[in-house]
């Protein structure tokens, strides 16, 4: 195969995978960026201090 042949098919191939790349990484971020939310959300709750529990008076 001539050089300039292998290298303009070459060429091709890496920008059909980079576009391949592309799309399948596209759905990834969101799903991570809103995991990544909700485990902040989940430990603002758990650092809170929790009120203590209010009893009533008791009479005997």
């Amino acid at each position: 195969m001539h050089h300039d042949i292998h290298a303009m098919l070459h060429t091709y191939r890496s920008a059909e995978l980079r576009q391949e790349a592309a799309e399948f990484r596209a759905p990834r971020p969101r799903i991570l960026n809103r995991m990544g939310w909700t485990m902040v959300e989940l430990g603002l709750r758990l650092a809170q201090e929790r009120p203590a529990p209010v009893r009533a008076a008791r009479t005997a």
